[in-house]
């Protein structure tokens, strides 16, 4: 397995089949880079497209139940003992299962899309790993620095003189063919001229010329080496005063700030409607606004040290992300929420079927769980026995006690309460 491949659980799996895709954008004539991780992004992002739409269909719904939510949160405030935060439980779960909604749903989403955005990474990061037309650039480079004696120092003094970052090489020991290979592909293409000049590589500087005049037009563009961050491109336009250069670089976070900005802004418009006069979900709506203002400026400042490739893979991913979300939005806007709602719940008895539950009038006991937030009273343990049974089906029986206890008196009491009950004029 080449260094450059991810291992790391799961992820390493997904980044392999991603790596086939991205050989295989390489393979069909397009080498150069930029273009082949555009190409890639806006296939993923295709592929990923029914996920996003299920991720903002709940998002939907959940500003739906938002205002029942909160009726339930409002109503157990401050009340932590366990009874309490049980009722508080069920009457939420009532709440989900009135619409036909998981409340896991948008976790699993998450969770399947967060290797997925792992391994996205990884191959940008470490694409000679993945594309053998871009390892094969190499070889004749590594075989003649690995007949070197000593080059294992040379090349780390060489990573230590001029500051190079993105190079992740032992401090000791020999380096592997595959560790030579990581060396190269981080060069800038000022820093391949200085390692032909190094004494002990002079004699293959054409080797080296040849493998970095290959390789710099798969690495290049718009101008920018797609395997340099922008901080050292800015470095390095500084001290040549090519102001260009710097420009460049420096548009590359503040797009993937500004494009991040736009997808949020979008995602937010759909997902976070006015507060519908209720203050409780306030502390939640700053905690977002603050989120979508730091996430944003936090991916513009990791993206000054980061490869531009990945910069370009962010932009890029916010512009397809922005243009999905335009048209996911006016989808949902026309939805017909109540048609919605009734295949969910059709979908949830489905699912409830097949693991042999047989609860019945779930809607039922969700509205008669809502009906008691907005009209809450005390209720003897047998109505709420009678209620429970009425409305959902299930019998619950009067829950046993010791003889002589309090709890075993007040349900004697509720059983004549129920007994006589008829008889009372």
């Amino acid at each position: 397995m080449l260094l450059t491949k991810s291992t790391m659980p799961i992820v390493n799996w997904v980044a392999e089949v991603l790596g086939w895709l991205m050989n295989g954008i390489y393979s069909i004539g397009v080498h150069n880079l930029g273009l082949c991780i555009i190409i890639f992004t806006l296939i993923i992002y295709a592929f990923m497209t029914p996920l996003q739409i299920r991720q903002q269909k709940f998002a939907k719904m959940n500003a739906v139940m938002s205002p029942e939510l909160q009726k339930i949160q409002k109503k157990y405030r401050g009340k932590k003992n366990q009874a309490s935060q049980m009722k508080m439980q069920e009457e939420t779960m009532a709440i989900y299962e009135k619409y036909g909604v998981s409340p896991t749903g948008s976790c699993l989403q998450m969770l399947i899309q967060m290797p997925i955005f792992f391994a996205l990474y990884q191959v940008i990061i470490k694409i000679p790993g993945y594309i053998s037309g871009i390892r094969g650039v190499f070889d004749s480079a590594v075989a003649h620095i690995t007949d070197v004696k000593g080059y294992s120092q040379i090349i780390l003094n060489f990573v230590q003189q001029h500051k190079i970052t993105n190079a992740y090489l032992p401090t000791e020991g020999t380096l592997t063919d595959n560790q030579v290979v990581d060396f190269l592909y981080a060069l800038s293409p000022s820093q391949w001229d200085q390692l032909a000049d190094v004494n002990k590589f002079q004699g293959f500087a054409d080797v080296l010329n040849q493998a970095a005049d290959t390789l710099h037009p798969m690495q290049n563009f718009l101008g920018l080496n797609i395997a340099d961050n922008p901080w050292a491109l800015i470095q390095s336009g500084w001290s040549s005063h090519s102001y260009l250069l710097i420009i460049a670089a420096i548009l590359i976070p503040v797009l993937a700030w500004a494009t991040q900005v736009l997808n949020m802004k979008l995602i937010q418009t759909e997902s976070n409607p006015a507060n519908n006069g209720n203050g409780g979900s306030s502390t939640m709506e700053a905690t977002m606004k603050s989120m979508n203002m730091i996430m944003p400026l936090f991916t513009a400042f990791i993206c000054f040290t980061f490869p531009v490739g990945i910069g370009i893979y962010w932009i890029i991913g916010a512009v397809i992300r922005s243009v999905q979300q335009l048209i996911i939005n006016r989808r949902l806007n026309n939805m017909d929420m109540d048609e919605f709602i009734r295949k969910n719940k059709e979908k949830m008895d489905k699912k409830r079927a097949k693991r042999g539950v047989t609860t019945q009038n779930i809607s039922q006991q969700a509205k008669m769980s809502v009906r008691n937030i907005e009209e809450p009273k005390r209720k003897t343990i047998a109505e709420k026995s009678n209620s429970v049974k009425n409305t959902s089906g299930y019998s619950t029986a009067v829950p046993k006690t010791k003889p002589g206890s309090l709890a075993s008196k007040a349900n004697m009491v509720a059983r004549f309460d129920e007994e006589h009950k008829g008889k009372k004029k």
